[in-house]
């Protein structure tokens, strides 16, 4: 890096090249957000806006006991002193603070609209109000007693907390989430008392396992309730290592209506989950009959959730129809598990459950050492002055004397007594009601039990042993203000494979499933006896037409090798136009639909490519279970046709045919095939698969089937160049 003396003006010019000055701003861009931004301390469990929100409150004296105060005041003292951010990112975080189904544990009592789990938005500042809950002052508690480091704000005018005191293990206990630069964090959160559980078992025993915090912590504990079906040995995993995840479900009941009718009842939802986008989500399945068994869905909720499903029949099970509809909607979700923190350094590191108790612990270690230097200044300085007064009572009528008659009683009371100056500062302001017989008694006691606490806190100071025991007992006096039931259940993962499957319930009928040319599908009832009378969009035409059954899966290949599974139960009605066949599967742009077939369980399709390869492969290999769909072959397929005989007859570009048996093919699941033909020029363009006692057919120019009664003219082995086609022979469908 060259750097350039300044011009007289007083710039500079700075030489360096481009990717080096990206890199290094960048890097600083990076550094900011992962540890003033995304990720949370692992001490207090507070990115900086929330530890600034409830610091400011603090200072506004917004105590549970107070009045609440209008949010905009609260925004403004923090965007003002502490976070020089925009006002809607503090006030989206003071909300999330107050909205008891997004904390476990909430920190700002909330006055006025605060959103609901429906995801409504909460009202805005100006009519909303708020102070703090006794949660928020147990992580407040001792911060005006230099429990933790300040450091200066970001213009020099005031100072702000490093930390929070934090009296419980608030990272576990409200969890925590963000995204930062090359990293994430995504912390569940439990139960306090469990917590506080695990924090006795390791102040008992530094040398517990996870596995044993496990048996006290079973698992997340979410506000909004739900069935954690992850299993323990998953959750073990993910404390050990501070990674994984947890499945989550609603919780539901099946209500009896009589004469063997009933309905499911849907009482706490998913965590983070909206019950409006949830009913939504839900209505959306049934009108795309993606949903077979589910008929109908009502929100009966007041204050409590109510979520009604009805079933299509009373003949289906509840547990497949709950079982379908945790497959298809958020009445199940995965939350990961990223314990990414910052430990006391600093520094960002992925902590398993053990490391996030035991940084806790030692910090509350720290808070307790801090707390009690700071009491015993104060004490040391307490005494000292009742020092001075105890000298003053033994000598009461010659400091009464000293102070009426001489000019400078300060420097003689020094000098005769030989008090210090801050002692004798302190006598000459003591009134004189306070030199009554009455207050020598209240001072001796006061210096003897200031003396034993002094005594007390150096002790306490110089053994860890008693350090731990205090922390002992604070950590049950905040088990007895935050103590609550746990909400979310933990269970094993659920056995389905008992359960009959979904497709068991779906009413089998006879389809027609149509696929137009520009890739809009529809289903309709029965046999479509004239294909002539169906009708499509503008400038759109017939493609496929494909008998099937509603119980059917619909194999649809791509001209980029791919098969796709479409259930045809889930495909719209036949009356309108259907939908667009890319609204149900991840169709590449550019790619072309070359074969639909109705899924035959057992059967065999013959995969050609235009390249002139080919194999035979198994069709229930190409069952996808992803919108993705399966890649099966390597090239640009040309066609996906059923083997219903045993031999192939295929037609080049060049005009060119041949024919030979199915049984010198290869049967593979995917791949690139062997050659089914070969061409100097061009390549396939047309295959058929035909038995040999009927004999192949194929189409002339004016769309006429012919027979080929002399096929057997052309049989040879696969791979010959074959020889020059009927007249007008150019395809085979």
């Amino acid at each position: 890096m060259t750097v350039h003396t300044p011009t007289p003006e007083g710039g500079r010019i700075v030489e360096e090249p481009l990717s080096e000055a990206l890199s290094r701003r960048y890097l600083a861009y990076a550094l900011s957000t992962i540890t003033n931004r995304a990720l949370p301390d692992v001490r207090d469990g507070f990115k900086p806006v929330h530890r600034r929100i409830l610091f400011a409150m603090h200072q506004m004296r917004l105590n549970p006991q107070a009045a609440a105060r209008k949010c905009a005041k609260v925004v403004g003292e923090v965007m003002g002193g502490y976070h020089p951010h925009g006002d809607a990112s503090i006030y989206d975080a003071l909300v999330r603070l107050a909205q008891d189904f997004s904390q476990r544990y909430p920190l700002v009592d909330g006055q006025g609209n605060f959103g609901n789990i429906d995801g409504d938005n909460p009202a805005a500042m100006r009519y909303t109000e708020c102070k703090l809950t006794p949660a928020a002052q147990l992580l407040l508690e001792g911060i005006d007693q230099d429990a933790v480091d300040f450091r200066p704000t970001y213009d020099d005018q005031d100072e702000e907390p490093v930390v929070l005191p934090a009296g419980f293990p608030n990272l576990l206990a409200n969890g925590a989430s963000g995204i930062a630069v090359g990293m994430a964090t995504s912390i569940p959160p439990h139960n306090a008392g469990e917590l506080i559980d695990a924090c006795q078992l390791l102040l008992q025993n530094p040398e517990a396992t996870t596995a044993e915090l496990v048996e006290r912590v079973p698992g997340p504990d979410f506000p909004t309730g739900g069935v954690a079906v992850e299993g323990g040995a998953a959750i073990l995993e993910a404390y050990e290592t501070g990674r994984g995840g947890v499945r989550l479900r609603a919780r539901w009941e099946t209500e009896d209506l009589g004469r063997g009718l009933w309905r499911i009842v849907v009482t706490e939802i998913p965590y983070q989950v909206g019950k409006s986008k949830l009913i939504e989500d839900l209505a959306n399945l049934i009108e795309n009959k993606k949903a077979p068994l589910l008929a109908d869905v009502r929100d009966e909720s007041a204050e409590d959730i109510r979520l009604v499903l009805e079933p299509r029949s009373r003949t289906v099970e509840p547990e497949v129809l709950m079982e379908s509809l945790f497959k298809l909607s958020d009445l199940e979700i995965r939350f990961p598990i990223n314990m990414n923190v910052l430990d006391a350094t600093g520094t960002p590191r992925v902590l398993g459950l053990k490391a996030c108790l035991e940084a806790f612990i030692e910090h509350r270690r720290d808070v307790l050492v801090r707390r009690g230097k700071w009491r015993i200044e104060r004490i040391e300085k307490r005494l000292h002055l009742l020092e001075g007064l105890r000298i003053v009572f033994l000598n009461l009528d010659e400091v009464i004397r000293i102070v009426r008659e001489e000019e400078q009683p300060k420097a003689v009371l020094i000098a005769r007594f030989g008090l210090t100056e801050l002692q004798a500062d302190f006598v000459l302001d003591t009134r004189l009601r306070q030199l009554a017989r009455l207050e020598e008694m209240s001072i001796e006691n006061e210096f003897k039990a200031l003396s034993e606490e002094l005594a007390g806190l150096k002790a306490m100071i110089a053994s860890p042993a008693q350090q731990s025991k205090l922390i002992s007992v604070g950590l049950e006096d905040v088990r007895k203000a935050l103590i609550s039931p746990r909400r979310t259940t933990i269970g094993e993962p659920v056995d389905v494979s008992g359960l009959a499957p979904v497709e068991a319930f779906i009413p089998r009928e006879a389809i027609t499933v149509i696929l137009s040319e520009r890739g809009w599908i529809r289903a309709a009832k029965g046999k479509v006896d004239d294909p002539s009378e169906l009708k499509f969009k503008e400038g759109d035409q017939l493609g496929w037409l494909v008998p099937a059954y509603t119980t059917d899966k619909i194999l649809i290949a791509a001209s980029d090798g791919r098969v796709f599974t479409v259930g045809a139960d889930r495909l719209a009605s036949g009356r309108g136009h259907g939908e667009p066949l890319r609204l149900m599967i991840d169709l590449e742009e550019g790619a072309e639909i070359v074969g639909v077939l109705a899924h035959q369980p057992g059967a065999k399709v013959l995969v050609a490519s235009k390249a002139g390869y080919g194999f035979v492969a198994p069709e229930d290999d190409l069952i996808a279970q992803k919108r993705g769909g399966r890649q099966v072959l390597n090239g640009e397929m040309l066609t996906l046709l059923r083997v219903a005989g045993d031999h192939v007859a295929t037609i080049g570009d060049n005009i060119k045919a041949l024919i030979f048996p199915v049984s010198e093919l290869p049967e593979m699941g995917r791949g690139k095939g062997v050659k089914l033909q070969s061409f100097k020029q061009g390549g396939l363009a047309d295959v058929a698969v035909f038995a040999a006692e009927t004999g192949p057919e194929w189409v002339d120019g004016g769309g006429r089937r012919r027979n080929w009664p002399d096929w057997k003219d052309w049989l040879g082995k696969r791979a010959q160049a074959g020889r020059q086609g009927p007249r007008g022979l150019r395809k085979f469908r």
